[in-house]
């Protein structure tokens, strides 16, 4: 079976977004560039977690390697809605990140979901158990592929915040998320918040 790798390095635009209204939203990533427009489709806590990450790569690739990185700056970067047609060319099982110190850029790779659900390991990776694994995703899954510059991933960590906090606002008693007709709350033994 082929797969496809859509390469980005760098894109033109490489941006989180959503399409529908709060609490029926679905999330991308889409990228553009050399005339080519891929958009892929993953959770709203994928997306979280990848901009907590970056930020956590970039903070470790300045303590290491000393890369100098931008200043987080008061003005708003990009905030347009994604590029039509926005056609989901594979949903995102697997999110993979590296910095790339010889060019110093950050390397971001989306891979389909396979037929099995990936597992999601914590901790120390001391299990002899699994010595004999590929720590690789499966190579027959579509991927994206971009390459960013730390400006570039500070900007996309931005939009992907500000994306994510766009939605419904969490209830102050549960967290939960407030449709516009409210909710019914645990914290309040079910009654109609």
């Amino acid at each position: 079976m082929t797969h496809q790798v859509h390469a980005f390095e760098p894109p033109e635009r490489f941006v989180a977004g959503t399409v529908g209204p709060p609490g029926e939203r679905t999330f991308f990533l889409q990228a553009r560039g050399g005339g080519r427009l891929v958009s892929v489709a993953l959770e709203k806590v994928q997306v979280s977690l990848l901009a907590e990450k970056l930020e956590e790569l970039l903070t470790e690739a300045q303590r290491r390697f000393g890369v100098s990185l931008p200043e987080l700056a008061p003005v708003i970067g990009d905030n347009e809605p994604l590029d039509t047609p926005v056609d989901e060319e594979f949903r995102v099982g697997t999110l993979g990140l590296a910095f790339d110190v010889d060019t110093a850029t950050v390397v971001i790779e989306a891979i389909a979901a396979g037929e099995v659900e990936p597992e999601v390991e914590l901790g120390d990776e001391d299990d002899e158990d699994d010595d004999d694994e590929d720590d690789e995703p499966d190579e027959d899954l579509d991927r994206l592929r971009v390459r960013l510059t730390p400006q570039a991933t500070r900007q996309f960590i931005e939009r992907a915040r500000r994306v994510v906090n766009a939605g419904r606002p969490p209830c102050p008693l549960c967290g939960q998320p407030l449709d516009p007709a409210g909710h019914l709350c645990p914290r309040h033994n079910g009654y109609h918040r």
